[in-house]
């Protein structure tokens, strides 16, 4: 078993920055990939970004690449994601999740509550 809790959410206006962090306790949290999905008001959830077991290896969906980065630090079991030149399109709640290295969102076992992310125009 794998809890995640997600933190950092919360409100920013355009252009501005917020890095969320993901904490895992249980199993061992190297073994996992983790990934970042996001779900907006009437919208279904979306992938965001994912990382490999090692940190090795990472993809990103198109609407965030060049903007987002995620990284995670295995001694501190935690996965981040720096969000940059935020814009309204990104308000949604994001979750951290832990499974299998994939865009699909039924491949991962374990999942955070969300936390909520704002941006104001």
């Amino acid at each position: 078993q794998v809890q995640l809790v997600e933190a950092g959410g919360g409100l920013v206006q355009a252009g501005g920055s917020m890095r969320l962090s993901c904490a895992a306790s249980g199993r061992i949290f190297s073994s996992y990939a983790m990934g970042w999905f996001r779900q907006a008001p009437g919208k279904e959830r979306e992938f965001v970004a994912v990382i490999s077991r090692t940190g090795g290896s990472t993809t990103y969906a198109d609407s965030v690449k060049g903007r987002f980065i995620i990284s995670r630090d295995n001694t501190k079991n935690t996965v981040y994601l720096q969000m940059n030149n935020l814009k309204p399109e990104d308000t949604a709640v994001y979750y951290c999740a832990a499974g299998t290295y994939s865009r699909i969102d039924k491949t991962y076992e374990y999942w955070g509550q969300g936390t909520q992310v704002t941006v104001s125009s």
